[in-house]
């Protein structure tokens, strides 16, 4: 038996075929899964409709996390396919170009409260939206990054808005341990997506990584996956609350 056999994930953070979300859909799907993807705006569904197809989903649905009205909409909207579900990944974050290329000192407060809000907020409002329709034994899971924990060249707003996301992961996580839902966070090592191509010198940190990381190569959405699928599963009942490094060892190293 696949050991997500039987299992129905909310798959949030698919863009397009180089989103981790994705290598963790495709994951979820081998290992047995339902899984159902969200998109953010039309111009983004045009390119999560055929990777919906692709993956076998059962639907899409609509999700933009600025909004209050679709967190009070979505519970509803995945009703609409599945009376409950069992997994909840949220692999969401943006920031403003600005507040990445300058120093991290000249954030803005609208750059500042955006990024968390997108990147952190969105954690605890999704699982208060949708943790009514989870099942026991569930799994909620984050996508966060080392720059988080350290402080990461041209990284800035966004690090602390993972630092928020980790912190909410372990308040979620004591506040849904009674209901038998786990909550968690996967740290991944830096891998080219859409949302990286917003960081200056993102090349260069990729470089770096393949000659230092103990593993010399960087992680990709399927490492991710991996792990993001143990996460899901039943042999993953007693962990909560936990940030997962999925980087090639890069975290252990005293400097790089």
């Amino acid at each position: 038996m696949k050991i997500l056999e039987g299992k129905r994930a909310l798959i949030f953070g698919v863009a397009n075929d180089k989103s981790i979300a994705w290598g963790i859909a495709k994951e979820f799907k081998k290992h047995g899964a339902r899984v159902a993807l969200s998109y953010v705006n039309e111009g983004i569904k045009r390119r999560v409709e055929p990777l919906a197809q692709e993956v076998g989903a059962d639907f899409i649905f609509e999700m933009d996390v600025t909004q209050d009205e679709h967190y009070l909409n979505v519970q509803e909207q995945v009703k609409e396919h599945w009376d409950n579900f069992d997994i909840l990944v949220h692999s969401i974050a943006f920031a403003d170009r600005a507040d990445l290329k300058d120093s991290f000192v000249k954030t803005s407060r609208a750059g500042f409260q955006l990024a968390c809000d997108v990147s952190a907020f969105s954690l605890v409002g999704l699982s208060n939206s949708l943790v009514p329709i989870m099942n026991e034994g569930g799994s909620i899971m984050g996508m966060s990054y080392y720059g988080s924990q350290k402080v990461i060249t041209n990284y800035n707003v966004m690090g602390v808005a993972k630092a928020a996301l980790e912190a909410s992961t372990r308040y979620l996580a004591n506040d849904l341990g009674p209901k038998g839902i786990k909550v968690n966070c996967v740290s991944a090592g830096p891998i080219k997506t859409l949302a990286s191509s917003g960081i200056s010198g993102f090349k260069g940190l990729l470089s770096q990584t393949e000659q230092v990381a103990p593993t010399r190569r960087n992680v990709t959405p399927k490492d991710v996956g991996g792990t993001a699928t143990f996460l899901a599963s039943d042999l993953s009942d007693g962990v909560t609350g936990q940030i997962i490094y999925v980087d090639g060892g890069l975290s252990i190293l005293g400097g790089f």
